[in-house]
């Protein structure tokens, strides 16, 4: 199919640059990129479940997990009164 197209600025200067650094004609470099860009995933198959593995983290001497104030001031500083 033959046809007419009007490239934006910034496409026809990375069409020109892949022309320059390939050696490819224009038409090829186009149909190329088009193919990519009609075959690259949908957003659904991107969508892959976020999942955490849980690993024991342990608790660093000096905290005592009922010294609540204690905790507080080692996280805030102790100006936090």
């Amino acid at each position: 199919m033959r046809t007419t197209l009007t490239l934006e600025d910034d496409v026809a200067t990375k069409v020109r640059d892949e022309m320059l650094r390939t050696g490819a004609p224009m038409k090829q470099i186009v149909n190329a990129t088009l193919r990519r860009g009609f075959e690259s995933p949908g957003e659904k198959e991107l969508a892959t479940p976020f999942t955490v593995e849980a690993r024991p983290m342990g608790l660093r001497p000096g905290f005592d997990l009922d010294d609540i104030g204690g905790l507080l001031d080692v996280l805030d500083g102790p100006t936090r009164r």
